[in-house]
């Protein structure tokens, strides 16, 4: 009988098999989702399949919350933390499974459930905030980022329920000292990248109030257009109508455009050239040589400059 119990306690402790088959088929997709979107973001693989449609995959992904390090040459893609996170669980997850570390694998497979069960939540706790910021502050849909999310919690629950412990209390409140940690680093980290929280007016006298809206990437090939074309915005830092226009853009698409500054106390102001064309209200557009006031929407924008690519802004 105590033979018996003995075997059992051992075989608890190794926890389930099956579930470490689960946790490597599913931390196998993570790796190939989070791979496929780093690959994207580094150019390497062209635009992504995005199910619920591509813009909003393109607007969450390229936002500044899709981004970790940004330099002129290089970049390091948020994506890039989830890839890795997903290889250390598969690897954590197979290595108790194979015969040649059979002698070490009581040892092995503790480390492995341990190592798995804190990498699984902090993965899931940073998913949710990730989400948080699609859904609050993006607003839009990510099918890949939602997919993450779920196989985080699908992890995190196969780590749970399969990792043959034996003292949850113990288990349950590392997870929360860990999650309580990863919920105010990723906090701390959204408000710092977070272009609402940053000054939108500029301390230099006569310039506009800085663009936050994140472009899409038509948006950008929009702005390019108008640029190649000639296009030219007509605007004073003081308009409200200017940099609602702007904002439609975005910021990097604004930044695009060929705008000249018409107030006599802006910035780097044009005001003799805005005096010649007989510009008398802002925001004024110049397209193939006429000129027509008011804020345009973007689809208007592209038919007045003869846009021929998709018109999904």
């Amino acid at each position: 009988m105590g033979s018996s119990r003995l075997k059992s306690r051992r075989r608890q402790d190794l926890g389930s098999k099956w579930a470490r088959v689960g946790i490597a088929i599913l931390s196998t997709v993570g790796f190939i989702d989070t791979g496929s979107i780093t690959l994207n973001k580094w150019g390497l693989i062209g635009n992504l399949n995005c199910p619920g449609g591509l813009g909003g995959c393109d607007k969450v992904l390229n936002s500044p919350w899709g981004t970790l390090i940004q330099t002129n040459n290089f970049s390091i893609p948020l994506s890039l933390i989830g890839l890795i996170s997903y290889f250390l669980i598969l690897l954590m997850a197979i290595f108790p499974l194979i015969p040649i570390l059979k002698n070490q694998k009581n040892t092995i497979s503790k480390v492995a459930w341990w190592g798995s069960f804190y990498i699984s939540a902090a993965t899931f706790t940073f998913s949710l905030i990730l989400i948080s910021i699609m859904i609050f502050k993006i607003k839009a849909f990510c099918f890949f980022c939602l997919l993450s999310c779920l196989i985080s919690v699908s992890l995190l629950l196969l780590n749970v329920f399969g990792g043959g412990w034996e003292d949850y209390g113990k288990l349950f409140f590392r997870g929360f000292i860990l999650s309580v940690a990863v919920l105010l680093a990723g906090l701390i980290w959204s408000s710092s990248v977070d272009p609402s929280s940053k000054e939108v007016s500029n301390n230099i006298q006569g310039m506009p109030p800085a663009v936050i809206e994140i472009s899409s990437p038509e948006k950008i090939k929009l702005a390019e257009h108008l640029t190649k074309e000639g296009a030219v915005m007509y605007n004073a830092y003081w308009c409200p109508h200017c940099h609602d226009q702007k904002e439609m853009f975005g910021k990097e698409a604004s930044e695009k455009l060929n705008l000249v500054e018409c107030a006599k106390d802006g910035f780097n102001n044009q005001r003799e050239l805005c005096e010649a064309k007989g510009i008398t209200g802002f925001p004024s557009w110049e397209i193939n040589g006429s000129i027509d006031s008011g804020v345009k929407t973007l689809k208007e924008l592209a038919e007045l400059s003869n846009y021929k690519n998709t018109k999904d802004f």
